[in-house]
């Protein structure tokens, strides 16, 4: 690349560790990437003080030439508070502010000032207390780009697990399970592990929604009617999937061995084991959208926020995914 890729940080809850991270990752060197948050000058200068990191906020202006990241100093697109914040003391009145700044960064993003987005954790009941409905990141980011269909992926180490559904209610989770809704995630899971992670021939491993996969129907019928059928068609196409699998048995080792990624049902099928595997290292990936987004595998935390205990390193291991992304990108025109 000509310039440093330049990777959009938004830090979340601003009474939660996200300016805490943020502020930790400024603090070292990262590299040849210049790193710009969108965020609240003045809130990341305060909580530097409190932890005692001795980061420089530098504001940018938009339209400002990247610049390789120097360690110590947190380059900051400015976007102010509605609301004054202290750490772990979250404001409803400030969930405006939260969602401003993901928007300035998918936009950023789809206008290529940016080349990825890498977003610390939202506390997205508090969002809700302001009125404002809000079931996540991936959602939001979608709605946003105006993308058919989002994909929630999970990485650690060699571990890929990937969801059909995401933030709902588990009495919903069946009537959301549809031939059409499969198929999409499918498609866009299988195009995104080729493009975006450079796997030629992904195999994927496609559990069951009921247990034992439905046991042929006698526990459950969505594996005879919805998910069997979609898989025969797509594998008709040349895509490589097993299943439907019993999820108890589809993350043995011998298993796993034989796949690129795990496509479960809903978002406790499979994060449970990813995140016993790898928490506070493990990575969150948003595919089928144009835009590189990446974020971090856990919450706001906000007992740990102002403390200096919070760990960083879900979010540099977002951060080293999403310029490894860029790269990939680059090296395969068809994925942009």
């Amino acid at each position: 690349m000509a310039h440093p890729p330049r990777i959009a940080l938004t830090p979340g809850e601003p009474a939660g560790i996200g300016p805490d991270l943020v502020l930790a990752i400024a603090a070292r060197e990262q590299g040849p990437i210049d790193l710009v948050a969108i965020a609240d000058p003045d809130l990341l200068g305060q909580r530097a003080r409190t932890l005692g990191l001795p980061v420089e906020i530098e504001p940018v202006e938009e339209g400002t030439p990247p610049l390789p990241h120097r360690a110590g100093v947190l380059r900051v697109l400015p976007e102010a508070l509605r609301a004054p914040c202290s750490p772990g003391r979250p404001a409803p009145a400030n969930s405006p502010y939260v969602l401003a700044t993901l928007e300035r960064a998918a936009r950023g993003c789809l206008q290529g000032h940016f080349q990825a987005m890498v977003t610390a954790p939202v506390h997205k009941g508090v969002i809700n207390e302001a009125g404002i409905p809000f079931t996540g990141h991936t959602e939001f980011l979608e709605r946003l780009t105006g993308s058919e269909q989002s994909v929630m992926l999970l990485l650690s180490g060699d571990l890929r697990v990937a969801l059909v559904t995401t933030h709902l209610p588990l009495a919903e989770v069946p009537a959301a399970i549809t031939r059409e809704r499969l198929e999409r995630v499918l498609r866009v899971l299988d195009h995104d592990l080729r493009h975006r992670f450079m796997i030629p021939a992904p195999r994927i491993a496609v559990c069951g929604l009921n247990p034992h996969a439905g046991e042929g129907g006698h526990l459950g019928r969505e594996e005879v009617e919805v998910i069997a059928p979609v898989l025969e068609e797509l594998r008709r196409e040349g895509m490589r999937l097993r299943g439907p699998l019993p999820a108890d048995t589809a993350f043995t080792p011998p298993a796993l061995a034989r796949c690129d990624a795990v496509l479960t049902m809903y978002h406790d099928q499979g994060l449970p084991v990813l995140k016993h595997l790898g928490f506070g290292g493990a990575v969150n990936v948003t595919l089928g959208l144009p835009i590189i987004r990446t974020s971090v595998d856990h919450g706001t935390a906000l007992e740990l926020a102002g403390t200096g205990e919070a760990d960083a390193g879900s979010l540099l291991s977002a951060i080293r995914t999403a310029v490894e992304m860029v790269l990939n990108r680059e090296l395969d025109p068809s994925s942009r």
